[in-house]
Parts: structure tokens; sequence; C-alpha cells
């Protein structure tokens, strides 16, 4: 458990229980989003209560929730509030302040700690945590260098031109590629740290990357561990685009290096909740053995949507059994499955002219799963939601899915 928590005994908080002062088992998060509202659907399926500590009035989960605490993420009120209501608190994004988490930890269970947060929400961080736990995980991530300063910028263009080409990446605040820069030369690299601010960067080496897959893993308070098989990622601009998830989207040996190389991940730092670790495939015969990490989420994934179609125990429920302390079921997939990511795009036609999409064709094909996230205002890039494609075999699963793509206008059509 972290040491930011001063909780000791991790007795089950189950579900539809009420305890002596009359109030009713709950369970909160901090962040309103989609992955919230999700987590917020799966506790309440189980019979919990929910609350949501989120600013903005018509957020995804905030409008599902039992409780919606409308508040900025630190405000000492909204944090008491929420305290108050919760046995245990959760978040659904990484870049919630970790001092938020070590504040609510003082009273409350919280998974994942404040911790292990900071970790992820620092790419600096996260890549000396795969370094120090890679001789128990058997993988490491692309070389790299840090730059915090001039001086550091002027000693990786004279000393580490082995890194070039390479991805500038910002150390915090990144995501669905936004705050990286991909640079050829030491002056393009120069170029790049200003267009970015001059903040702490890593420079990582462009691999020769195959794909891209990740893995799910949920951890107990009692160090119990489960986990879903690799699924296979497909991006378009830095945003998942298409999942495939099914046996064969990658050999089975290193399907199972990954699988094991996240469990070992997450037990190094002791984690708690639900972890996303994702991978680069490299080519064969390269020096990193074929798979490489590239970083982790300390929460349910995009890419692990498709958990809730295809699998007798979703994320989102696994999110929901390590918070309450109840057993972690090893997750079953019944069904091959295809995730298809709906972007704002989806509502404007070619011209940019708002467009309501083709549900009606869409959901007349078999095994088709739609899921929008409630939110009001579509806009390019934006994530309103997932499509799942499930079937009785993988190839009947792909035809579907590429009928759906297009007829909905989707990237990464040739990638299914």
């Amino acid at each position: 458990m972290s040491a930011d928590s001063h909780v000791t005994a991790m007795t089950p908080i189950f579900p539809g229980s009420v305890d002596p002062a009359g109030q009713r088992a709950t369970l909160g998060v901090v962040g309103g989003g989609q992955l919230g509202r999700m987590f917020v659907h799966a506790a309440q399926r189980l019979g919990y209560f929910t609350a949501v500590l989120e600013p903005d009035a018509q957020s995804p989960a905030g409008l599902v929730s039992h409780h919606h605490i409308q508040t900025d993420y630190d405000d000492p009120a909204g944090l008491a509030q929420l305290a108050q209501l919760c046995q245990a608190i959760t978040t659904e994004f990484e870049n919630v302040p970790a001092q938020v988490l070590r504040t609510l930890a003082q009273v409350r269970r919280v998974a994942p700690s404040a911790a292990v947060v900071s970790i992820a929400q620092n790419r600096i961080a996260e890549k000396a945590h795969f370094a120090a736990c890679a001789e128990v995980s058997g993988v490491t991530c692309a070389p790299y260098a840090v730059i915090e300063t001039p001086a550091q910028l002027q000693a990786v263009q004279a000393e580490r031109t082995d890194l070039l080409p390479g991805i500038l990446k910002t150390a915090r605040m990144g995501y669905d590629g936004k705050g990286q820069v991909r640079i050829k030369t030491a002056a393009e690299l120069a170029a790049a740290w200003a267009e970015l601010g001059g903040v702490a960067c890593v420079l990582e080496k462009m691999l020769p990357l195959t794909a891209e897959c990740s893995v799910l893993v949920a951890r107990g308070w009692d160090a119990q561990v489960v986990s879903f098989a690799p699924q296979r990622n497909v991006h378009v601009e830095g945003i998942l685009a298409v999942t495939h998830a099914y046996e064969g989207t990658m050999p089975l040996a290193l399907a199972t290096r990954a699988r094991e190389a996240a469990v070992a991940i997450a037990q190094h730092i002791g984690y708690v909740g639900v972890l996303c670790v994702e991978f680069f495939v490299v080519a064969d015969g390269s020096e990193h053995g074929g798979l490489v990490v590239n970083e982790m989420a300390p929460r349910p994934h995009n890419s692990g949507h498709y958990t809730i179609d295809a699998c007798d125990a979703s994320q989102f429920d696994l999110q929901v059994y390590a918070m309450a302390g109840l057993p972690l079921p090893q997750p079953r997939q019944h069904s091959p499955a295809i995730m298809l990511n709906l972007l704002g795009d989806v509502w404007f036609d070619a011209h940019g002219q708002p467009q309501e999409p083709n549900w009606y064709a869409v959901l007349r094909l078999p095994g088709t799963h739609l899921h929008l996230y409630g939110k009001l205002e579509a806009r390019a890039g934006r994530k309103m939601g997932h499509l799942t494609i499930t079937g009785p075999d993988v190839a009947s699963v792909k035809t579907v899915a590429r009928r759906a793509a297009e007829l909905l206008s989707l990237p990464g059509l040739d990638a299914i």
C-alpha cells in the first residue's frame, strides 16, 4: 500500500451496504470525463452509490452520478465533501494534482496513490521507473535523454546524436500526440525545444516500429493481480483510432512477455487499481528483443473499452473491485473484438458542415455496440464515443468493422 495513505485495514466495502450512521456504500472519482462515466456505470450496476468531483456542470460522469460536487479539483470544501460522502476514491485521469490525492488519502482509501500518479505525470520519472524495474519486467524503454536546461540541450546536441532521428516530448501534460515534435537533426532539436516553450522534455530515439500494443492490469490492496491479454492499437495523428482484441493479434511469445512485463511494472510500485502499460513492438533482430515499454496510464484506458462488451468483467468492473477491496476475478474474453474510436469529426461532413452520423445503418450491422459519452458539443479531435464490434470469429468482426468505419468515414480503415 502507498506510504501516503493512513489506511491499514483493507476491510471490503460491500456493494449496497449501509453503515451504522445510515450512509450507503459510496465510491468517489476525481474527474468527470468519459472514463469517470464508465466507472460510475460499473459501480452503480454493482449497487454502489457514486460521487464525482468535477467543475464542469455538464460533465459526462457528473450527469450520471448520485452526487456531483461541482468545484475545482483542489478546492478544500469540495475535497472535504467528497471525503465525507465516500469510503474510497479514485481518479479518472492522471493530470489531477497529486497533492489532491495525497490530501484525500489522509482520511480515505485512495487508489491509485499520489506517489504512483506523480510518476505517470512526468515522463522523466516514468522512464526512471521503467529503468529501475527493467531487471524484473524484462523490458526497457527506448534510448532517451533528459533536457531541462540549455546546458543539457547543448550536451545532447554534441554527445547524443545516436538519439536522432527522435521525438522530443514534454515531460508533463502530453497526451494524444500533443507536446511532441519529431526531429532529425541537432538544429531541429534546438528549434523544437524552443517551440515547446523550453520546458522539461525527454528526447527519445525513434525505433523501427512494427506495431503498438497495450496491457491492462488490475491489482488489489492485497497484491492480487489479474490482467487482460494484450490488445494491438492503431493511432492516427497521435490519437487511438482502432484497437484489435482477439487471439493472434501478436505472436504468442511476445504477448506473454508484454503481459508479464506489465504485471511486474505494477508490482514494482505497489500499484492499486487498474493500470494500462503501453508498448512498442519493434522490428525483429533489434537489441530490444522485439518489445519496448512506452508509457503507463494509472487508470482504465481507451484501448480497453472493448472489455465492456467482449469480456465477462470489464476494466471498469475491475477498477471497482480493486477500490472496494473485493476479490479480483480473472477476466475472460468471450468474443473477438475490434474497437473504433469516435471523434467529433464524425459529426461533420467533408465540407465541415454538421451532420448526424448514420447510426441506423451502423446499428443494423451484427455485433455492433455503440457507446456515446454524453458530451453535448462535437468538436474535431474530441473523443465523443466508441463503437465495439464483437462476433463469433475474427473474420466476421473485421468485415463488420470495415463496413462501420466506411459508414462513419473513420480513419485507420486500412488497418482493420
